[in-house]
């Protein structure tokens, strides 16, 4: 009998998995034990293999796609058998007969309702005007204030209102001419994009027939050239642009953007042009009706204005691209993981400055034992399991109900892999050596790089250490590894003139912060951690008694 094998949970945070690669395909023989595919977790890419004896008859997840966790893998039973019902499902052929069946007298019963309750139409020469969508991330909208209000006679070109955005106040211009029969957003109210912003018409047109017909679907025979003059508005201009042109003797020229548009386009000069708007404004009907013999001659201080030769202006020239990659399952993790950690955990920080000449001569003399090999990373891992053992209010955890106090020292380490970043976990730190731990870190971040570590050697850390002083960083702050308390960042070892004893000389100093839960630990009690931290880092021969 064919066996149906699901996405497999392979550790405790997965809730989907992809597809790497396939070592088998359809139609392989599969024994019990056999490699079936690498699957690609939120920590890892693991070996899957078969519980099963048979040939592989479907598969249900191509490689590089990605799927939650008992999603339908893989089919494996005896070469030939019959899966259909497997994939289809059973009584798929009733259902589907009983849902045409209900979906046809739906049908009838809506063309029933539709041919009873015709919506009505919107009486011809009236026009709705939606709130305009004027920026690409405009969602919605709230109006500024109106330049005309109901009953005012509206020319095409004429400003209705000033339109507030997420971006700017912008004003927004009629693409009809009428009488404005209707506001629909009052001023310093705000609606989202298509809300009904105003209804243009002939003057007594009954409103209230208008709103109901337009509530109920009703649509206009002049529709087209709304929605046509909608999808233009977003594209005039996604950033304010000024209402004012100069001209050639510095007086400032008022036009609405469409004017100014066409004026562009027809190559016409607006200082030429009369404006019949408000207080002289230059709208779209003075631009089109503009005849070249109301030029006026130029005095003789405009043409030797005119005649100032200009600069060209190089401007680059290139190629907008982009690029689409998918997030790994890695990649969502890390921003689940991290997102949870920052947006309930109230972060805060604390750094200090640590002097760091005798752990440089003390490492020294620890690398020059035979087969011996110290970085200052395990002297910082060390100092920092031995603080914990003073301070058990930094190894805890918070829960709604109880703060959960840690007895055991598990150090988590931050290890940067192609993918993202993985946080393998060195257990019982506190009870070993520099060199022991050393060693540990070593082999664990090797096998993070080259995908061979197990989900459960990146589980249980009760406090993490994340260093970026080899790429060179002085100082940086790191989001706390939930459920730890807090995160030790650790930057580079600089030399910097420093004072001792009076005196100014050249010293090794590296900085280090800790970000802690306020939720369980405290101002005071994290900047005590970070004292004993500092004693035993300045003095690593008290780390060796």
């Amino acid at each position: 009998m064919a066996e149906v094998i699901n996405m497999p949970r392979l550790s405790d945070t997965m809730e989907e998995g992809t597809v790497a690669k396939w070592l088998k395909k359809v139609g392989d023989k599969v024994e019990e034990g056999d490699i079936l595919a690498e699957i690609e977790t939120d920590k890892a890419t693991m070996e899957f293999e078969s519980f099963h004896e048979g040939t592989l008859l479907h598969i249900g997840i191509e490689e590089g796609d990605g799927a939650p966790v008992d999603s339908l893998l893989a089919i494996i039973g005896e070469e030939g058998e019959d899966i259909s019902a497997l994939l289809n499902g059973s009584g798929t052929t009733e259902s589907k007969e009983e849902a045409t069946e209900d979906a046809d007298a739906k049908a009838e019963e809506n063309t029933a309702s539709e041919s009873s309750s015709e919506p009505a139409e919107i009486p011809e020469g009236v026009e709705i005007i939606t709130m305009p969508r004027l920026s690409d991330t405009m969602e919605e909208g709230t109006v500024a204030s109106w330049l005309k209000k109901v009953g005012d006679t509206v020319e095409e070109g004429d400003i209705l209102a000033e339109i507030e955005t997420d971006k700017a106040t912008m004003e927004f211009e009629s693409f009809y001419s009428g009488t404005l029969l209707h506001i629909g957003i009052q001023e310093g109210e705000g609606a989202p994009v298509d809300s009904l912003l105003a209804v243009i018409g002939p003057e007594g047109t009954d409103v209230d027939a208008v709103l109901k017909a337009q509530a109920g679907g009703g649509s206009s025979s002049s529709k087209p050239k709304e929605e046509t003059a909608s999808k233009e508005a977003p594209k005039k201009e996604e950033a304010p642009k000024t209402e004012t042109t100069a001209t050639q003797d510095g007086s400032r020229i008022f036009a609405s953007p469409l004017a100014k548009k066409i004026a562009e386009e027809k190559g016409i000069d607006l200082s030429n042009v009369k404006g019949s708007g408000d207080n002289g404004r230059i709208v779209k009907r003075d631009v089109e009706n503009y005849q070249p013999s109301q030029t006026t001659a130029p005095t003789a201080e405009k043409t030797a204005d005119a005649s100032v030769p200009v600069a060209p202006i190089s401007l680059p020239v290139g190629e907008e691209s982009v690029e689409e990659v998918k997030n790994s399952s890695m990649r969502k993790a890390i921003t689940k993981h991290l997102s949870a950690s920052k947006f309930t955990a109230p972060h805060f920080y604390l750094t200090i400055e640590v002097d760091m000449d005798n752990a440089k001569a003390s490492r020294t003399q620890i690398n020059n034992l035979p087969d011996t090999k110290v970085s200052f990373n395990d002297m910082v891992l060390k100092a920092c399991a031995m603080a914990l053992k003073k301070h058990p209010q930094v190894n805890t955890t918070w829960t709604d109900d109880a703060t959960i106090y840690k007895h055991h020292i598990h150090m988590g380490v931050a290890v940067a892999v192609d993918e993202g970043l993985v946080v393998p976990v060195i257990k019982f730190a506190d009870q070993l050596t520099l060199s022991q731990l050393g060693a540990a870190v070593k082999d664990l971040a090797g096998r993070a790089r080259t995908k061979k570590i197990k989900p459960d050697e990146m589980e249980g850390s009760t406090f993490t250490v994340s260093n970026l002083g080899m790429f060179g960083i002085q100082e940086f702050t790191s989001i706390i590894n939930k459920p730890n308390s807090a995160i030790l960042s650790v930057g580079a070892i600089v030399e910097k003139p420093v004072v001792k004893d009076g005196q100014i000389v050249v010293g090794n100093t590296m900085k280090v912060t800790l970000a802690c839960d306020h939720r369980t630990v405290d101002g005071a009690v994290g900047a005590q951690f970070l004292q004993t931290l500092r004693a035993y880092l300045e003095n690593p021969v008290t780390m060796l008694a």
